[in-house]
């Protein structure tokens, strides 16, 4: 019976931290503490948010990379439900839930990598700039238990708008004094994926072949594509350009809007005509791009050479001080921003008013941590 009331105890363990457990004292069962029996030899990663639309595929998704050993799953509603979920998955990474801001800290101590899903959706009729009053508040927590707790960590912002929430983390790290910028990355993979899969349907490829280069932000028209630099290297008519561009400046929509995105032109076989009719956001695709950046990350901290990808961070490629390019990653986050390379007209007329847009953005953030 103590032998089994043992095993019990250790699988409560996984599930939940020992302040999360309702223990029946005359129950004969003991709080143990998680042995982590199996676990890879790998990264301790957090998600912060992991119970919401993005978070859980992105759990989910977490569970399954052979580079996470430790993953901490924090939010403040459902948390113990979804880590139960996840945990039995059986892959190698050991899963621990966390609930509510007073485990904030918890779910972050000793980790190698934080992911920041949190915050409120997107919904029909909202522009980035209507999440921002609630989600800067919540990064802004968030950052500030970062930098007590985990400072060397590699963050991820995956909250919006991100175009100020990465400045607004930035506030936060410089009054803390622990800022790092190689450190600190707006994750905008998803307009990457995204212009990967549109370039390839256009062009009849396999979208694993492509790279868009996108820079700018993550938001409207601060998202540029950089089509004179796909690769393979393609050509486009002009009305494919525009088609292109305001696909992929546009494509949360699709995803958002009831049926607002129906996009019909004749060289293309197949329209979008299903949309998730006001129920949600871009949560599935955002996963999937969120989990391809940070097993970048993951790959980089490992010290894998050449791990090339797009970024919104701290930045000198413009006079902005961030910026969305060509980052490589290494051991300590950011090793080196590359420049923008030749851009044509069409793409150096984009590029200005993707700066008057995303330089409002950035102060809107700075301006909310110092006020």
């Amino acid at each position: 019976m103590l032998q089994s009331n043992q095993r019990i105890a250790r699988i409560a363990a996984h599930i939940n931290p020992p302040n999360l457990q309702m223990v029946e004292e005359d129950s004969g069962l003991e709080r143990v503490n998680c042995r982590a029996k199996g676990a890879s030899s790998g990264f301790k990663v957090a998600i912060l948010g992991a119970a919401g639309g993005i978070g859980q595929p992105l759990a989910m998704l977490m569970k399954m990379n052979p580079l996470v050993s430790v993953l901490h799953l924090y939010d403040v509603v459902n948390a113990p439900g979804v880590t139960a979920d996840i945990s039995h998955m059986d892959t190698s990474a050991v899963v621990r839930g966390f609930l509510g801001q007073q485990q904030l800290e918890d779910a972050l101590i000793g980790m190698d990598l934080v992911i920041i899903p949190a915050g409120v959706p997107r919904k029909p009729g909202m522009t980035r700039d209507d999440l921002f009053n609630i989600n800067a508040g919540i990064v802004k927590t968030i950052c500030e238990a970062i930098a007590r707790c985990c400072p060397k960590a590699i963050v991820n912002i995956i909250s919006n708008p991100v175009n100020s929430t990465v400045p607004i983390a930035a506030e936060v790290f410089k009054k803390a004094g622990v800022f790092d910028p190689k450190r600190v990355l707006g994750v905008t993979m998803l307009d990457v994926v995204r212009a990967n899969t549109f370039v390839a349907e256009i062009m009849g490829l396999d979208p694993r072949e492509v790279d868009v280069p996108v820079v700018g932000g993550h938001a409207g028209v601060t998202i540029l594509p950089l089509l004179s630099q796909v690769k393979p290297s393609c050509s486009f008519t002009q009305k494919e350009i525009d088609y292109l561009t305001d696909r992929i400046q546009n494509g949360g929509t699709e995803v958002v809007e009831p049926l607002a995105r129906i996009l019909r032109i004749d060289y293309f076989a197949d329209p979008i005509d299903v949309a998730k009719a006001g129920a949600g956001s871009a949560t599935l695709s955002m996963a999937y791009a969120a989990v391809k950046f940070a097993d970048a990350c993951l790959r980089a901290l490992r010290g894998d050479a050449a791990v090339v990808h797009c970024a919104y961070v701290a930045s000198e490629v413009t006079e902005l001080p961030f910026f969305a390019s060509k980052v490589r990653l290494g051991r300590n986050g950011v090793e080196e921003i590359y420049p923008l390379g030749p851009l044509n007209e069409y793409e150096r007329a984009g590029l200005e008013k993707a700066k008057k847009e995303l330089a409002g953005s950035i102060q809107k953030g700075v301006s909310f941590v110092r006020k």
